[in-house]
């Protein structure tokens, strides 16, 4: 059971870490540098990106990271390991917080900059761009720091595991 125990945080841990440099990714660099661009290039890309993540791994990320947060919180239940199961909860409210920005306000985002169409049939693409780009890098910023904030406890996590099984 020890083992399972550590491998469903070691779990936990490495896929929240992975949403968590993904939002953050987005966050410092790809759309800093898409705002440097013009509204032809920054919708195109943009369209392009959002294609392209829907793919396994963003949903083996996306869902692990709740799902095996949930799985280490279980396994913790028992009276000798409850210690670590406040920081596993706070990682799972946190990733919870950044789940609700990302299906609530990033992804409708998403549809909405899609349903606009081909950037060459666009009339007013600064508009377009105007409508999507403020809002969505403001709140992937807080999913950025949500997500971050829940790897740091599952990160922490660990460490109290560690002491709790070297015991």
């Amino acid at each position: 059971m020890t083992i399972l125990r550590g491998a469903s945080l070691v779990a936990a841990t490495l896929t929240m870490g992975l949403v968590a440099g993904l939002f953050f990714t987005f966050a410092m660099s790809v759309m800093p540098g898409l705002g440097r661009t013009g509204d032809r290039t920054f919708v195109e890309a943009m369209q392009q990106i959002n294609v392209a993540i829907l793919n396994i791994w963003l949903a083996i990320s996306l869902a692990g990271a709740p799902l095996l947060t949930l799985l280490a919180a279980a396994l913790h239940l028992t009276a000798d390991r409850r210690s670590v199961l406040p920081w596993i909860a706070a990682a799972l409210a946190l990733y919870l917080v950044a789940l609700v920005i990302t299906i609530g306000i990033n992804i409708p985002l998403n549809d909405a900059l899609a349903a606009a169409g081909s950037p060459n049939q666009i009339a007013d693409l600064a508009a377009v761009r105007g409508g999507f780009e403020q809002v969505w890098v403001r709140w992937n910023v807080v999913r950025a720091v949500a997500a971050t904030a829940a790897f740091g406890c599952l990160t922490w996590t660990l460490v109290l595991y560690g002491r709790t099984t070297a015991a």
